[in-house]
């Protein structure tokens, strides 16, 4: 992944550390790993951020930074990696995640019929307030199935933003190389 291309939308390390509501994290911020671009840092976000993704209700940030402190990976790209989540994709990814869930805990349990989520945009609330009854009303499989999916997630990310970087440094060093030699 070309820096540049991800520079030029991510926020600098002086521009979040100098916003009021993100100075009460004090000098948990501080630490320059958070803010680097390599490719291990922002491999991890990636996987952290998809991990994150999945967790339920408003609390995907906060999960995505929960982890890439600790972990010490990009933080700027665990938190916008969580977005692939989004009133138009989270129906079909829970509903992944059921399947998913179901398939490792085995057949053996009867399942019941639940019908699909529909959004009312018109009713924005209140179409929350039955997602959350709908999501609670999938249990263990979708329990199961979203740790599974999340986990799944974040190793293909993980090792597609390793490919992709190598392989784009790889051409990157070939393109110069011929350069070099016209």
């Amino acid at each position: 992944m070309p820096r540049k291309f991800i520079r030029k939308y991510l926020p600098s390390a002086a521009e979040v550390r100098g916003n009021r509501l993100v100075a009460m994290f004090g000098g948990l911020l501080h630490d320059p790993n958070l803010w680097h671009l390599n490719r291990d840092s922002v491999a991890g976000a990636v996987a952290i951020g998809l991990f994150a993704g999945l967790v339920p209700g408003p609390l995907q940030m906060l999960t995505a930074l929960a982890l890439a402190i600790p972990l010490r990976r990009n933080l700027p790209v665990a938190l916008l990696t969580t977005f692939y989540t989004n009133p138009l994709t989270i129906v079909p990814l829970y509903l992944l995640a059921y399947g998913y869930g179901s398939l490792l805990l085995g057949g053996g349990h009867a399942r019941p019929r639940i019908e699909p989520f529909g959004m009312d945009w018109g009713h924005f609330l209140d179409s929350m307030v039955r997602l959350a009854d709908w999501t609670l009303a999938l249990g263990k499989p979708l329990a199961v199935g979203l740790v599974a999916l999340g986990l799944t997630l974040a190793l293909l990310g993980y090792v597609a933003v390793q490919l992709g970087w190598r392989a784009y440094v790889i051409l990157a060093w070939r393109s110069r190389r011929a350069k070099r030699r016209k």
